[in-house]
């Protein structure tokens, strides 16, 4: 089997080093957004005809989805300057890839993938490297399998995952958990079998997929917290306007909430309700965020956002916000360390199996800031610095997440004093251009290779 050799972290380990303060102010514009980045290549390969895609997120997630697609022999031009042109082959074109599909630090790949490569007529394997080898596949497997898809796992449920032809049929599926790559999954495998596929969500969760397919003519219906779709149809060539991605925005919302003095405007940012849980969670800590220009792009709604400073205050964290912010709680919990009082998080078991245990990385990195907490095995309890207070300094390890190292990157304009993070090597993963974007705003910081 064909792997990428692991990055040498004894010559290569990238480091950040951050100078305590400095303020955000200006305008900037973060990249595409990922998850929707991810859609278009697949559902533009699958469509019959060309599709053209606008600000399409150059980072290596994204990217690994538009090469296993040229892996399948679908033809791709570009990226250039984030327009990328699809020719569809159609839902029955793929072609098997002569080795894995190697999907480098993507879950939303490899879920997303089991789910499509379900219902081909040939086999495949989806590989990944270290981080992603660790993170478990069998919350799709087992849904899919009940599909009749023919599914290996390695031990522990965890990738290589190994497909092999099979028969699918609908099913009608209550979700455990409320994940939008599972959903969608089992989405993109219902586009392979005769008959409708009912799929139940515990509580609403990214929409993105729903949204492609419709604006690729494909029929689906959404019903509160229940999705319908009937197999067999086809996809029709369009194109696709990505916003900016939220999840990348969200650093510099929190940056702006926490920075006496700030005043930055986000342009063009997604604010699809199933994304919005940061900006539901900052307004309710008292945050100052407003939509200064709201339009659609694409089928997703877009806005300008103006963020400045505020007081926070601690809050107790609806479960119902969870799954609407699930990628954003790293930077949030800098939020609420910055807060008045106590904030409270619970139903948030997910965040240990994304690519870090991301509760109790960002609990020890507090730890070292001098952030008093207490972590749950479903959450956290933060007790805020308050709006004189000040972080701590120190050295963080981000464990090779990258929502990790740019979370605390935003803690340092509230530290007494430098902080330093390593293991940032897959910051370029979901935002390419991060530093020059931090530095630019007003963030004082330093990158290095040193060994590990």
């Amino acid at each position: 089997m064909e792997t990428q050799q692991p990055i040498n972290k004894e010559i290569h380990d990238l480091v950040y080093t951050v100078s305590p303060g400095g303020c955000l102010r200006g305008e900037i514009r973060v990249p595409g957004d990922k998850s929707i980045s991810h859609r278009s290549i697949m559902l533009g390969s699958l469509a019959e005809g060309t599709t053209t895609v606008e600000g399409f997120l150059e980072g290596e997630d994204s990217l690994a989805t538009l090469q296993a697609f040229r892996d399948m022999g679908v033809v791709i031009d570009g990226p250039t300057n984030g327009r990328v042109i699809i020719k569809g082959v159609g839902s029955n074109g793929l072609q098997a890839s002569s080795k894995p599909l190697y999907l480098g630090n993507s879950g939303t790949s490899m879920r997303l993938l089991a789910g499509l490569l379900a219902g081909q007529s040939f086999s495949s394997v989806l590989t990944g490297d270290s981080s992603l080898s660790k993170r478990p596949m069998k919350r799709v497997a087992d849904p899919l399998r009940s599909m009749g898809a023919n599914i290996t796992l390695q031990a522990g449920g965890l990738a290589p995952i190994e497909i092999t032809p099979a028969e699918l049929h609908p099913i009608t599926y209550v979700m455990p958990v409320a994940s939008a790559q599972v959903k969608s999954s089992l989405l993109l495998a219902s586009l392979y079998m005769s008959g409708e596929t009912m799929i139940t969500e515990p509580a609403p969760c990214r929409d993105h997929t729903e949204r492609m397919l419709r604006g690729f003519s494909y029929p689906i219906q959404s019903d509160g917290n229940v999705v319908r779709i009937h197999g067999g149809g086809k996809l029709r060539a369009c194109h696709i306007n990505i916003p900016a991605d939220i999840s990348s925005a969200a650093f510099f919302m929190v940056g702006a909430s926490i920075c006496p003095g700030a005043d930055l405007l986000l342009k063009h940012v997604g604010i699809n309700a199933t994304r919005i849980g940061v900006i539901n969670i900052l307004r309710q800590m008292g945050g100052n965020l407003e939509f200064l220009r709201e339009y659609e792009a694409g089928g997703e709604p877009v806005a300008d956002i103006r963020v400045r400073y505020a007081p926070l205050r601690g809050i107790r964290i609806s479960e119902a916000q969870v799954p609407l912010a699930i990628d954003e709680f790293p930077v949030l919990f800098i939020a609420a360390a910055c807060a008045d009082g106590e904030t409270i998080l619970s139903g948030a078991e997910e965040l240990r199996v994304k690519e870090s245990d991301r509760i109790k990385t960002m609990a020890d990195g507090l730890a070292i800031l001098g952030v008093d907490h207490e972590v749950k095995s479903d959450g956290i309890i933060i007790q805020g610095k308050g709006r004189g207070g000040l972080l701590g300094k120190g050295v963080i390890n981000s464990h090779g997440d990258h929502r990790i190292a740019m979370a605390f990157t935003m803690a340092a304009l509230r530290a007494s004093g430098s902080i330093q993070i390593k293991d940032c090597n897959n910051v370029a993963t979901s935002f390419p251009g991060f530093v020059s974007l931090a530095r630019a705003s007003g963030i004082g910081l330093h990158e290095s290779r040193q060994a590990d």
